[in-house]
């Protein structure tokens, strides 16, 4: 038996229980990893909290969790790593645990933490996958929501280095902290329309909405068209006509292994505000709800 965190009904943080489990086997293609971190993410709230039920239906009892890194210990028949390599990637079946499955392992550079590599994963995806659906190009302007926050991060850094004029609304303690990953950084909260105007006379582009928190119908106004309108957080998406993007376990696989390269050679900052131990991912999780963070929330089985 080994350790791992579950809930078996909707709630607030305090379902999360740390559990003796049967540690999982890997099917063909999939690797078992000794969990060395695991990344806590918004959507584990979301996925917890029962707010994404309808997409996402739990078949309880369930281990939350969807990124991890460690060291293989077990492979199944055909599975692109081999027993002792250190590696990261989507997990299948939850990451907040001693144990977890990958299905695409990535290997894990020397010069990468262990709390980089697993906090990565699903916010760099995203980020990356987000900016190919826009289609933003090089010389365009792109503003970003919550770009303080742990996708936001990465969406700046990376289309900044694509040559993209990028304006990111954030709170007034991140605002040095957006302007230093390459952003024109503005100030969210009332007004914020017209500020993002005077930061982009030319005009706006394209929105990446990382933030969910009501922005979409000025968004549309400000871009003139809902279609280069993407959020990954606001539900009322479709009353806008703004696509939702989600991607689900392994999507977007193709772009970790550049970002992962990236991290590494410095050219990619992923902020780890705290580390906790598993037992405390009902904290960990509570601290993100409340917003306390500034970076990604971290497990260390």
């Amino acid at each position: 038996m080994s350790k791992a965190i579950t809930f078996s009904e909707y709630g607030a943080p305090e379902v999360l229980r740390l559990s003796e489990v049967t540690p999982p086997e890997p099917g063909p293609g999939q690797v078992r990893i000794k969990v060395k971190a695991a990344s806590v993410n918004p959507l584990d709230m979301k996925i917890r909290s029962g707010l994404m039920a309808r997409m996402v239906p739990a078949d309880f009892p369930v281990i939350p969790g969807l990124d991890a890194a460690g060291v293989v210990d077990t492979v199944g028949a055909g599975a692109d790593a081999t027993v002792g390599d250190e590696v990261l990637g989507a997990t299948v079946g939850g990451s907040y645990a001693e144990y977890a499955l990958l299905e695409r392992p990535v290997a894990k550079p020397e010069s990468l933490s262990w709390e980089v590599a697993a906090s990565l994963v699903t916010v760099g995806q995203t980020a990356a996958r987000v900016l190919d659906q826009l289609g933003v190009q090089a010389g365009q302007t792109l503003l970003i929501h919550g770009a303080a926050g742990s996708v936001g991060v990465i969406a700046v850094q990376l289309a900044a280095a694509r040559g993209i004029a990028v304006i990111g609304t954030a709170a007034e303690r991140d605002l040095e902290r957006v302007i230093a990953l390459g952003a024109t950084a503005v100030l969210y909260g009332d007004g914020w329309a017209e500020r993002v105007k005077s930061a982009a006379p030319g005009g706006v582009d394209f929105v990446f909405d990382t933030s969910g928190a009501g922005l979409l119908a000025d968004s549309v106004a400000l871009t003139g068209d809902a279609g280069k309108v993407i959020t990954i957080a606001d539900m009322t998406a479709a009353q806008h006509g703004v696509r939702f993007s989600a991607g689900t376990s392994g999507q977007g696989g193709e772009s970790l292994p550049e970002l992962v390269q990236l991290a590494a050679a410095g050219k990619l900052t992923v902020p780890v505000w705290r580390t906790y131990p598993l037992a405390e991912a009902a904290e960990a999780q509570a601290d993100l709800e409340a917003h306390r963070n500034q970076g990604k929330a971290v497990l260390m089985p």
